[in-house]
């Protein structure tokens, strides 16, 4: 069931600590915040000394809360000459601030002020879920997960370091809980320690039953003591990658994203694609849209384009000549059932008016600019994107670590010569390598290009069984076509008709008469409708299946292979990991088979 993010309510004690009334708690030591996580945390870690000279170093945090952990360690690690290449904090928070209640705090830790204003620029949208935050050009990666403290059961990471950070147990157990302590053991790094500013004998105890061993060290403020606790058990070993070198095949949406995300991390990637130039085929449209889904029940498919979502107008603003315009995105109703889901959906999450809104028909038309048919939801920062100019974009990021073969159309993976192989090529991927009970289907869409001066265009991407986008160098996209297994790459006349039959439903105008150009374009799709991502094989992964959505998996994807191969926090949820994952339709397979005769269930 669908859970609202409810945002914390700021109050502040007669000493101008940060409080919460829900809890009835502080949310760090009168003696300052700051100086608490220095002691507490920091020290009681052996930090900055341990993460020295490492390549990665990587701390969960339980509880969030105002940030002043997150900030003073990243100072420290920006004070530091020796520290770690890359820093991994990875923080849960039920109840995050707004950020004009984050300024407030950060205004009162001067100490903090640059680490602050960063974050400030930085602060997601309230939503909930994973929120990637890169800082320091990459070298500093903050992984908010907004939701429950239970959802550490489903984080993919091995944690040299935990920051045990909650209120009091008395006044929020599941935070110190033997539940709790369980799920983090499980995600301990070899060696990994843990500190916190409570000496709770329930929190002793979760912590020894779980694989740690703790020790009282003196503590910070009006605490006389602290824990610290060190792993004891073998914990989980993080593989880092002996070259990183490797191939991609492809170069659309799916293989740009990915040849950027491996050499923001330094690797070399060989790049081949059979055609001349990049986005030549289903990602070669004149523009696309991107914008959430939103259902009553949060499902795995509106979670996961919410990530992506998110870590799309996080990324895409570092890119220069990216053509692309966050202008809103108005999805209207195509009857009273889907009005009423969609109002469902929004009463359910509470969703922020900065991420989703219901509008009026009369709103609606106000946000487009010109009259259009109905009533739905609005996207204020969706939009669209000229799908070629992200290839590109993603591409000359690369700089010299990207080796370009255009025009040259692998066969097979040994053709690659490189230990990694990433498979960005669409209906060519499972071709290469197989993946049991895989169901691929082709998928024909034609596009419509109206000019603009034939129509008055939106000023905003209007959908409704299907799409019509603001005007682009002189030309308006409508679509699209949906030919289940068709080959026919021509221009047909009939989808021509059935485009402007949706321009006329969406803008309730009547259609051009004057002959009109257009594309034609395939997508790979399964019957889930979400993509495949994820590991094929040994040194081979595939990225595609993206369907109409792949201005937004592009980026999901090539996020979550790349940390995979570098043993990183993943950036998402377990349950969505394996929502992507490849292997998804063996095991259904195997569900639906069922035990087989004279055989036992697997426990």
């Amino acid at each position: 069931m669908a859970e609202p993010l409810v945002a914390a309510r700021l109050a502040f004690t007669e000493q101008g600590v940060p409080y919460s009334e829900a809890f009835g708690d502080v949310y760090h030591s009168a003696a300052g915040g700051p100086a608490q996580a220095r002691h507490v945390f920091l020290a009681g870690n052996g930090l900055p000394a341990r993460w020295a000279g490492r390549e990665r170093f990587v701390i969960l945090e339980t509880g969030f809360g105002a940030g002043i952990n997150f900030l003073a360690t990243w100072q420290a690690w920006r004070q530091d000459p020796r520290r770690c290449a890359r820093l991994h904090f990875v923080s849960i928070e039920k109840h995050p601030f707004r950020l004009a209640d984050l300024k407030e705090i950060f205004s009162r830790n001067s100490d903090l002020k640059t680490e602050s204003a960063e974050l400030e620029a930085s602060w997601p949208m309230l939503v909930p879920g994973a929120h990637r935050i890169e800082l320091d050009g990459g070298k500093v990666v903050l992984s908010l997960f907004f939701g429950d403290i239970k959802i550490a059961r489903d984080l993919r990471l091995a944690a040299d370091a935990f920051y045990l950070d909650g209120f009091a147990p008395a006044k929020n157990p599941d935070m110190w809980s033997h539940a709790l302590m369980r799920a983090l053991s499980r995600l301990a790094a070899p060696g990994a320690t843990a500190a916190t500013w409570s000496v709770a004998s329930e929190v002793r105890a979760a912590l020894e039953a779980t694989g740690f061993a703790a020790e009282k060290r003196p503590g910070f403020g009006d605490k006389k003591e602290m824990l610290r606790a060190q792993y004891v058990k073998a914990g989980n070993e993080v593989i880092y990658p002996r070259e990183r070198t490797a191939a991609v095949v492809g170069a659309g949406l799916a293989g740009a994203a990915l040849c950027e995300r491996l050499c923001a991390r330094g690797w070399r990637v060989r790049l081949f694609e059979r055609h001349a130039a990049p986005a030549q085929e289903a990602s070669g449209n004149h523009a696309g849209t991107f914008h959430p889904i939103v259902t009553p029940d949060d499902s795995l498919f509106a979670r996961l384009t919410r990530a992506a979502f998110l870590l799309c107008l996080n990324r895409w603003p570092r890119f220069e000549r990216l053509r692309w315009d966050p202008c809103g995105v108005l999805q209207l109703a195509r009857d009273a059932r889907e009005q009423a889901s969609q109002q469902k959906a929004l009463a359910a999450l509470a969703l922020p008016a900065q991420y989703a809104q219901y509008v009026t028909r009369e709103e609606a038309s106000a946000h487009a600019g010109v009259p259009v048919s109905g009533e739905g939801l609005w996207f204020p920062q969706g939009g669209w994107v000229q799908p070629r100019s992200l290839a590109e974009a993603e591409l000359d990021a690369c700089g010299a670590r990207l080796e370009r073969r255009f025009g040259h159309e692998l066969r097979s993976l040994e053709e690659a010569e490189a230990p990694v192989v990433i498979l960005a090529n669409s209906f060519g991927a499972p071709k290469m390598c197989p993946v049991p009970h895989l169901r691929l289907r082709r998928v024909r869409g034609q596009v419509t290009h109206v000019p603009a001066e034939a129509i008055e265009p939106p000023h905003v991407c209007v959908l409704r069984g299907g799409l019509v986008l603001p005007a682009l160098d002189g030309i308006c996209l409508v679509g699209a076509s949906f030919d289940l297994d068709d080959d026919d790459a021509s221009l047909r006349a009939e989808s021509q008709r059935g485009n402007l039959e949706r321009l006329a439903r969406i803008l309730s105008i009547p259609a051009p008469e004057q002959a009109l150009e257009g594309r034609v374009g395939f997508r790979a799709v399964v019957p889930d409708r979400i993509p495949v991502a994820g590991k094929l094989g040994d040194g081979c992964h595939g990225a595609f299946a993206f369907g109409s959505r792949g201005l937004l998996w592009g980026a999901l994807a090539a996020e979550l292979i790349a940390a995979g191969l570098e043993g990183e926090p993943l950036p998402l949820e377990g349950a969505l990991v394996e929502a992507l994952a490849p292997q998804r339709f063996a095991l259904r397979a195997e569900r639906r088979a069922g035990p087989q005769r004279g055989g036992r269930s697997a426990r």
